[in-house]
């Protein structure tokens, strides 16, 4: 699951800002976005670290509860704030003995929604906003965390693949009743 392009449709990959994006390129988008979902919901975590580019920024900025009129998402203090060597330690240690806070591993299961695709600010980018509902269950007692959010994708045509170049999730709950978050949105 590399999420490979077939070559037809890597010139309607390319930057064209007066039309839309052929439905072809969505479908493509959409098919990659539910294959990583699958690479989660199955720890098959090295290979979805190969989606990202080396450049990547992933961050999951804070909510937090304001009056209407204020921004409630603070753009400078985060859950998470992470770049391609940083999500490689954290994918790293889930395959040690010392990652306690997934041993035993949560089940999960990821469902994404409501993508909507357009043309990036460059050549080959893409700009995606999708929604995401994450279930996630830990050990035998029967209970289980619910996490929603909107990301907000920069997805790369590198050679004959997409990449994840940026991903910002903006998580619906200002106050996470999840235990932790050694999980990847």
């Amino acid at each position: 699951m590399t999420a490979v392009i077939d070559p037809g449709l890597l010139s309607a990959f390319r930057f064209q800002p007066a039309g839309p994006v052929p439905f072809e390129v969505r479908l493509a988008v959409q098919d990659f976005l539910i294959d990583e979902a699958e690479l989660l919901d199955s720890r098959r975590f090295d290979e979805w670290l190969a989606l990202f580019t080396d450049d990547v920024e992933y961050r999951v900025p804070v909510r937090i509860t304001r009056r209407i009129g204020n921004p409630d998402v603070v753009d400078d203090i985060f859950h998470f704030d992470e770049n391609k060597a940083s999500l490689g330690l954290r994918v790293r240690r889930l395959g040690t003995n010392v990652a306690w806070a997934e041993d035993p591993p949560s089940f999960t299961r990821r469902f994404v929604t409501n993508v909507r695709v357009a043309w990036g600010e460059r050549e080959g980018e893409l700009a995606i906003r999708s929604y995401l509902l994450l279930y996630r269950s830990r050990g035998d007692r029967g209970t289980h965390d619910l996490i929603s959010g909107e990301r907000h994708d920069l997805l790369r045509l590198e050679a004959d693949r997409i990449a994840i170049a940026r991903r910002r999730v903006i998580l619906d709950q200002s106050t996470l009743g999840t235990k932790n978050l050694a999980i990847f949105f």
